[in-house]
């Protein structure tokens, strides 16, 4: 369940999330947010998986990304074509006035 709520400041909106937690991964949480645990609170705890999930995604897309541009960036530049932003320009204003006559 997501809860809108009204921050102090007027512009500021914060959004709460209730997760249901039962059995033995609550008690797993409990020990993470214990005096014994690394966490003060099951929130934080909570947030700081969801911020390492939220990383490991990010450093997966960048990944994904890498692979895609490798080829291009390996390639040996002889094969490469020099491109003028304005002749660019230029050819997509002439083709976009054909298309509208």
């Amino acid at each position: 369940m997501i809860k809108k709520k009204i921050a102090k400041e007027p512009n500021e909106l914060t959004e709460e999330v209730n997760v249901r937690i039962t059995g033995k991964l609550r008690r797993f949480v409990e020990e993470q947010a214990s005096p014994n645990g690394l966490y003060e609170s099951a929130s934080e705890y909570v947030r700081d998986l969801i911020r390492r999930d939220y990383q490991r995604q990010e450093e997966r897309n960048w990944s994904w990304l890498m692979n895609q541009l490798r080829p291009g960036m390996n390639a040996d530049e002889s094969k490469f074509v020099s491109l003028d932003a304005e002749e660019i320009i230029k050819a997509a204003k002439i083709e976009k006035a054909r298309k509208a006559s």
